[in-house]
C-alpha cells in the first residue's frame, strides 16, 4: 500500500489523525495534513482506508 496526500486541498479537518494516528499528523501552523509514513504495513490498512473515506476534501489517495 502506497498513500499520497493532496496537501494543497486539504482543509485541516483533522479526521485522518484521530483515524490513523500513526500515518497522518497536522501541521502545527496551518493544521493542515502531514503524511508521517507513505508506506504503512498490512496492520493500517484498514485505518488509512477509513481516513480516506471520510476526509472531507478525498485529500488521500491509496494504491
Amino acid at each position: 500500500m502506497r498513500i499520497e496526500i493532496d496537501k494543497d486541498l486539504c482543509c485541516g479537518a483533522g479526521t485522518c489523525v484521530l483515524v490513523a494516528p500513526g500515518v497522518f499528523d497536522q501541521d502545527d501552523e496551518d493544521g493542515t495534513v502531514i503524511l508521517l509514513d507513505a508506506a504503512p504495513g498490512a496492520e493500517q490498512r484498514a485505518a488509512v482506508e477509513e481516513a480516506a473515506e471520510r476526509c472531507p476534501t478525498a485529500v488521500i489517495s491509496i494504491t
